[in-house]
């Protein structure tokens, strides 16, 4: 249970939170709609095409997880509206593949400047829209922007001998990272030449993708943004001939549907999905250094694909895991993270607010008690300190932070990511039980091995069927100059970061392999 003294009860001279001024979404919505009038309405958020605002499409009713909050959602179209501003991004993808790198960097760099000079607005959007803390969400605004940079300092060399693909680019991505992920994806894109177009983030990140696509469109840049449900618009997004490449950031149920299509089609695509990701501790005393990792790994609730929901630990170091992971567990603040107790307070720095929705928290609820129904054991089961919420708000959408040791092998959260703040720990007794227990979701994109011995642990690191192995160190996602993919059934398609993701979105030399993981071949560059 949380019992440190930041973390219990109501104290009597604890002041009540309330939303700080100036953050509240009435406020934040009204400065978005002052910068972009044509795209945030009083009942919608509209979709882009053909380089203006489209109020077409039903508003959707959109629900904040920070307080239940109703927010401005996106207009949802239709197929057939969908393929019309496909068409109309075919046209830009063949005006702009003509356009010289020259302009290309001078129009992104603009559209760059413009979303750094309004970051905290961005931040602010995306607190409202998926319930990340404001700390957190200004870095994902940061790395979207000094990801782009590092492309506009080395993009010249990238593009040698290469040209832009014989169609846009199409981008069907989650809603966890709408700026660092998808923002980031889709400037590049276009830098390297290519027009895009993206689905829209229905669960969350609408309003905050469209702010920054907004500037892209003042640069002149070719960029569409479409709404509507993933099964309406698939149709339109994955397996129209026009399209060129498609990226796919999401869960494996949505990708495999993608992928199955995608055999009927040949198309260039990258699908990253989700995996188990694991630390695997063996023959290991650094502690210290593995506290702070488990404690920064709960950053947003975990709601991140590289995120580690997964402890395998042997079975002679469960004490020391133990006196290592319970106060860690106890230091996670949760709660409200625009909550403040005097109006000239800054925003506080929660470890991580809500899950997406009130439907996750739920899913993720059922998930604890069907682990413990069939065997599994409660290791940790947080509380909840009223201190760090506005009194009588909705908490539909909140999780406290859980661990389940020994999840039975017929419960899903033995073999599946949680993607919430929800830890299982499994003990072994050999390197063999080790590798099995970290291997269970038939691939990961990163997973970790802690070991003082460093060649026993790259030994297993080479066993374990991640992308991106560390030692005694997390991995990450990544950007820049860093490749990132997966194992197994975590990617399909073309890897991504620096060098690979312009091979990925440009054509190059005639009988070109393009490094990824693919069902024919597979090349894995250097994770």
């Amino acid at each position: 249970m949380l019992h440190s003294e930041n973390n219990v009860g109501v104290s009597n001279q604890q002041k009540s939170k309330f939303i700080k001024p100036g953050t509240n979404w009435t406020e934040v919505y009204t400065r978005a709609a002052e910068v972009a009038p044509g795209a945030f309405k009083k009942d919608r958020i509209n979709n882009l095409w053909s380089g203006s605002w489209q109020e077409i499409g039903a508003p959707h009713a959109a629900i904040s997880p920070i307080d239940g909050t109703s927010i401005i959602g996106p207009s949802m179209m239709d197929a057939e509206e969908a393929h019309t501003a496909l068409l109309s991004c075919v046209k830009d993808h063949e005006a702009w593949a003509k356009v010289s790198l020259n302009e290309r960097k001078l129009r992104v760099a603009g559209a760059v400047e413009k979303i750094k000079n309004n970051r905290e607005l961005l931040a602010l959007l995306l607190v409202w829209e998926i319930g990340k803390p404001y700390r957190q969400a200004l870095t994902s605004v940061d790395r979207t922007t000094g990801g782009v940079e590092w492309y506009l300092d080395n993009i010249e060399p990238m593009m040698q001998d290469r040209s832009p693909l014989q169609g846009p680019v199409s981008n069907i991505a989650s809603w966890n990272y709408p700026l660092s992920v998808l923002a980031h994806a889709m400037l590049i894109q276009m830098l390297a030449g290519n027009a895009v177009i993206a689905k829209a983030p229905t669960d969350g990140g609408v309003a905050a993708l469209t702010l920054a696509m907004h500037f892209a469109k003042e640069e002149g840049l070719p960029v569409t943004l479409v709404s509507g449900s993933g099964g309406r618009l698939s149709p339109v997004l994955v397996r129209s001939p026009q399209i060129g490449c498609l990226a796919f950031v999401g869960g494996k149920d949505t990708g495999g549907q993608i992928a199955s299509e995608l055999v009927r089609v040949e198309r260039r695509h990258m699908l990253e999905q989700e995996g188990l990701n694991a630390w695997g501790i063996w023959n290991f005393s650094d502690w210290k250094s593995l506290a702070a990792n488990i404690k920064k790994g709960f950053e947003y609730g975990k709601q991140r694909c590289t995120a580690y929901p997964r402890y395998v630990v042997q079975r002679s170091l469960f004490d020391q895991f133990l006196e290592t992971y319970m106060p860690v567990m106890d230091s996670l603040v949760v709660g409200n993270p625009l909550a403040v107790a005097d109006a000239n307070d800054e925003l506080p720095d929660v470890d991580f607010g809500p899950v997406i929705n009130a439907a996750k928290a739920r899913e993720l609820e059922l998930k604890v008690e069907e682990a413990m129904a069939k065997g599994g054991i409660p290791l940790y089961r947080g509380e909840f300190n009223e201190d760090n919420f506005v009194p009588n708000q909705n908490r539909d959408a909140y999780v406290a932070p859980m661990s389940i040791l020994n999840p039975p092998s017929s419960s899903a959260l033995y073999h599946s990511e949680p993607f919430g703040p929800i830890d299982t720990v499994v003990i072994v007794d050999t390197t063999s039980e080790l590798l099995s227990a970290m291997n269970v979701s038939n691939g990961a994109l990163v997973s970790s091995i802690a070991c003082d011995d460093i060649d026993l642990a790259t030994k297993l690191a080479q066993e374990v069927n991640a992308y991106k192995v560390g030692i005694n160190k997390p991995r990450s996602r990544g950007d820049r100059e860093e490749p990132f993919g997966g194992k197994g059934a975590s990617w399909k398609g073309a890897f991504v970061g620096g060098q690979y993701l312009i091979q990925a979105v440009t054509e190059g030399p005639a009988g070109e392999k393009l490094y990824g993981n693919f069902p024919d071949y597979q090349l894995y560059p250097p994770a």
